[in-house]
Formats: structure tokens, sequence, C-alpha cells
């Protein structure tokens, strides 16, 4: 994989507490991109779909999410890329409000999740349109005029992420060996795949797509149950305030399974980070230099790759986990 965007960040000034499995943290050089996307994507949904006073998305200091998972994303896409992922936290929370137990079939529910449903390639709007639609269309335009093959490949799968994701969530989980394959879901393989190809201009062909999902399936399993170690908080008090009975992430899972304390529960969590990670360093190392396989699918995997180091690093010190 080639570096032209970005930088190595020097160990010396950032904490991983021993997760990041020895990959380095890259950040892209054009920062002041990614702040201009989420600064739009928040003024967007502010107008349209309801105020963001208090919320805290991907922007972070001095780690910005997009510039440290995706460091090597084409310049000319990094400030859409950033307004794409910012629209998707706070599609998220919005998402986290609702008891998808009981509200999948609720008209508020269903809105939102139209917004990625049937018609998530259709960039026409009308009367009926909800405001998540059309911020999602205005998108899509936005992305196809960029690069039309990508931007469909990109928003079908964030499509498929968004009504799976909505299902994943529904239920409880009694075991860490159920969970995490629903984390995966969650996490976004389908959303990631969607951004990395889109922002990387990566092409990955129809007959390797099912390989490159499998092996890139324990990195996934790493960045989910991160987010889940450094977003504990949060979301337990979002399940608080929403009125559920259950946490979807990884350390209610292993407290009620283990029964064990938080602090214990969070130990396996990170015992289970580092598995995967090794596993998924080895699986890249594995690839790097096979000619069997397609170099986009290769350079996808080595960006799979840095997604881990970066999310864990900007999950540590970002204001969304720390500040709510």
């Amino acid at each position: 994989m080639e570096f032209d965007y970005s930088r190595e960040i020097d160990r010396s000034v950032y904490e991983a507490h021993g997760l990041d499995g020895g990959i380095p943290l890259r950040i892209h050089k054009d920062q002041h991109l990614e702040v201009k996307g989420a600064l739009r994507a928040q003024k967007d949904w502010s107008k349209h779909v309801c105020n963001v006073d208090g919320y805290k998305g991907g922007l972070g200091d001095p780690f910005t999410f997009i510039c440290v998972t995706v460091p090597e994303c084409l310049p000319d896409r990094l400030e859409l890329i950033s307004y794409a992922n910012e629209f998707a936290f706070l599609y998220d929370d919005k998402m986290e409000s609702f008891d998808l137990k009981k509200d999948l079939n609720d008209k508020e529910t269903t809105k939102m999740l139209d917004a990625f449903g049937d018609g998530a390639l259709d960039r026409s709007v009308n009367a009926k349109s909800g405001p998540e639609k059309r911020l999602q269309a205005q998108m899509l335009s936005e992305m196809m005029a960029l690069d039309p093959l990508r931007a469909i490949t990109s928003m079908k799968a964030w499509a498929r992420f968004v009504q799976l994701a909505s299902r994943t969530r529904s239920s409880p989980f009694e075991t860490l060996e159920e969970y995490v394959p629903s984390r995966v879901i969650d996490a976004g393989e389908l959303i990631w795949f969607g951004t990395l190809t889109f922002g990387m201009a990566l092409t990955i062909p129809d007959d390797e797509y099912d390989i490159c999902m499998e092996m890139a399936r324990s990195g996934y399993a790493a960045l989910g149950l991160t987010n889940d170690l450094f977003s504990w908080e949060k979301e337990r008090q979002d399940a608080m305030e929403a009125g559920l009975d259950y946490v979807f992430n990884a350390i209610w899972v292993i407290m009620k399974e283990s029964s064990v304390n938080e602090a214990e529960a969070k130990r396996i969590c990170c015992s289970e980070i580092k598995k995967y990670v090794s596993t998924f360093k080895q699986t890249v190392e594995e690839t790097r230099h096979n000619s069997c396989l397609s170099k986009d699918l290769r350079t996808y995997l080595e960006a799979v790759l840095y997604s881990i180091s970066g999310n864990l690093v900007w999950s540590i010190y970002c204001p969304r986990y720390r500040v709510f």
C-alpha cells in the first residue's frame, strides 16, 4: 500500500492501551476537509431533521475520525466521505433512541429506515419524503457526480447495512459467540466497505467480493469490540434514557453471560480485541504479496488494518465517548 496523503504519528504522542497490535497510526494531511464536511452535515441535520446542540460526532482534537481511519482517502473525496460519516453518526444516535424490539413498524422509525430502503438509489424526493431521505438523496447526488459506479456500490452497501443493523439491534444476545457476528454487521462492515472503496477509489471484483468480506471479518470484529469498549458508558446512558432493558454492547453481553462486574467484562473484551487484531494482522501479511488476489483487494485489507489503529486511538480521545 502506497502512502500519498497521510503521515505516520509518533507513538510517543498517543495512548493505545496495548490494543493496537503494533499497527502504526496514520493521519490524513488535509484534516480541514474532514472538519468542513462534518460541520456541513451537522448544519444540514439541524436545519432539516432536528437540532444537534450537545451532539458529539467524528470530530476531535487532535484526532478526527475519518482522517485516522481512512488516512489514504483521495483528497477530493475527503469532505464528502466526512459528510457521509457524520450523517451516519447522527443517524445512529437517532436510531438508538428507538426501542427496536417494539418500534420497527413505528411511523418515525419507518421513516428513518426508508432513507436507506428500496429507494436508496433514487435521488428524487417529493412532499412525502422524510428529511433523512432528502439528505441521503443529496449525498448520493454528490457522490454520483464524483464517481457514479463506486457511488452506487457504496450506497447499496450502506442501505444493506442499515436494514441489517436495525434487525440485529431488535433483541439482546445471550452469549458473546452469538453477539460478535451481529456486531460485525452493526460495526459497519458494509458501510465501511462502501466508505473505503469510494474514498480510496478501490474496485473489488465481483468474484472476489465474498472472499474479501470473509478475510476482513476478524478486522471488523476488532473494530466493533473496540467501539463497544470505549462507547460503553455512552451507550449504557443512551439505553437508560430510551427506557431500554438491554444495551447492544459486548460489555453488557459479557456481564450477563459470565456473571462478572463491569471491570472484568472490560478485561475480557480487551482480550477478545487483541485476539481478533492478531488474527487479522496475520491475514493481511499472508495476502500482502499474493498475486492471485487483485491489487485493490489487498489494498482494501491493508486499509482496514489502518482503520483498526485509527478507530482505537480516536475512540480513546474523542469527545463523543468522553463527554456526553
